[in-house]
C-alpha cells in the first residue's frame, strides 16, 4: 500500500550569529497512512513545529520532500488545513462568517445557501449550533477553539494538522474538546497529525505516535503503535492491560531515552526506516523488554 502522507530526508537549517548553521534534524524519515491519526512528541527545539509548517506548507524544507497523496508539497493549500493554538478568529464575523469564509475560500463556485449549509453542518458537529450568530468576544476560550476546528473541518482537507490546539485551555475543557475531535475523526475518516507534549493525550488520540529526539540533530527514534483500541473510550483507557506499558514506554523515552539515544543508537537502526514498536504488557519471549517491533 502506497504511503498517504510522506516526510522522505527532510531538513531543517538555520545560520548561526557568527557564521556557520545549525541543524535542527536532517535526513528524517517517516509515513502516514490515510485515515490515520498520528501524534508527534519530543522536547522543545527538536523540529516538531518545523515538520507540521512543511506539511502545511508554510515552510519549504531545506532538503527532502514532503508529500501528500502522491504530489510533493510546494506551498499552502486548501487539501490541508491547520488549527493553532490560539483559535486565530476575524473578530468581526460570526461564528457562521468565519467557518463560512473558509468553506467560500475552498469552493468559490458555491451560492451562498450551499455555503451556509456546509458550514452549519461542522458547527452542528462541534456542538455549537445556536451559536453560529455570536462574535468571538462572546465565546470562551473552549468555544473559540471549537469554531477553529470547525473552520478547518469544513473545508473537508485531505490532512488535519493541528499544533498542540488544546495546550491553553483547562483540563476540562481540553478533554471535552479532544473527545469531539476524536469522534470526528472517527466518524469522518479523517487524516490527522499533531504536535503535543502530553503523553496522555497522545494515548487518547493517536493510532500511532512519532518519538523525535532532542535538537538539534533530532532524529526519529521510533514509531510507536498504538495497542489500544481504535474504538477506546476516555474513562475505560487505565483498565485496558497495555495502557500502562504504553504510557511507561513514552515516559521514558521523554525522560531519558530522547537525550541518549544519539549516543546509543540501537544495531540495525535506519533513519529511513525508523523502528516501529508496540508497547504490550507482556513480554512475547524470554529477554523482551515489553516491546514487539512490528
Amino acid at each position: 500500500m502506497t504511503d498517504f502522507i510522506s516526510i522522505e530526508s527532510i531538513a531543517r537549517r538555520y545560520p548561526k550569529a557568527g557564521g556557520g548553521e545549525t541543524t535542527i534534524f536532517e535526513d528524517l524519515w517517516f509515513s502516514m497512512n490515510k485515515g490515520e491519526f498520528s501524534c508527534i512528541i519530543g522536547h522543545s527545539g527538536c523540529g516538531k513545529t518545523s515538520v507540521l509548517n512543511m506539511l502545511a506548507g508554510l515552510e519549504l524544507p531545506d532538503d527532502g520532500v514532503a508529500v501528500v497523496d502522491g504530489r510533493a508539497i510546494e506551498g499552502p493549500s486548501l487539501d490541508r488545513a491547520v488549527i493553532f493554538q490560539s483559535h486565530a478568529l476575524l473578530p468581526w464575523r460570526t461564528v457562521l462568517g468565519n467557518v463560512s469564509y473558509a468553506v467560500s475560500s475552498r469552493w468559490r463556485e458555491w451560492s451562498s445557501d450551499k455555503v451556509r449549509e456546509q458550514a452549519m453542518r461542522f458547527i452542528e458537529l462541534v456542538g455549537l449550533k445556536g451559536s453560529e450568530s455570536k462574535k468571538p468576544s462572546e465565546l470562551s476560550g473552549g468555544m473559540k477553539q471549537r469554531v477553529g476546528i470547525a473552520r478547518a473541518l469544513s473545508i473537508e482537507p485531505k490532512i488535519l494538522l493541528m499544533d498542540e490546539p488544546f495546550s491553553a485551555l483547562d483540563a476540562l475543557t481540553r478533554g471535552t474538546l479532544q473527545d469531539e475531535v476524536r469522534r470526528i475523526c472517527l466518524d469522518t475518516g479523517q487524516t490527522a497529525f499533531m504536535i503535543t507534549h502530553d503523553v496522555d493525550e497522545a494515548i487518547y488520540l493517536a493510532d500511532r505516535i512519532v518519538l523525535m529526539t532532542n535538537g538539534p540533530n533530532a532524529m526519529v527514534a521510533e514509531i510507536v503503535e498504538n495497542p489500544l483500541p481504535r474504538d477506546r473510550r476516555r474513562i475505560d483507557l487505565h483498565k485496558h492491560p497495555d495502557y500502562y506499558a504504553l504510557r511507561n514506554h513514552l515516559i521514558d523515552f521523554l525522560v531519558s531515552r530522547s537525550r541518549s539515544f544519539k549516543d546509543e543508537i540501537p544495531e540495525g537502526y535506519q533513519k529511513r526506516h525508523p523502528p516501529v514498536v508496540r508497547p504490550t504488557a507482556k513480554p512475547t519471549a524470554p529477554g523482551d523488554d515489553n516491546r514487539q517491533v512490528a
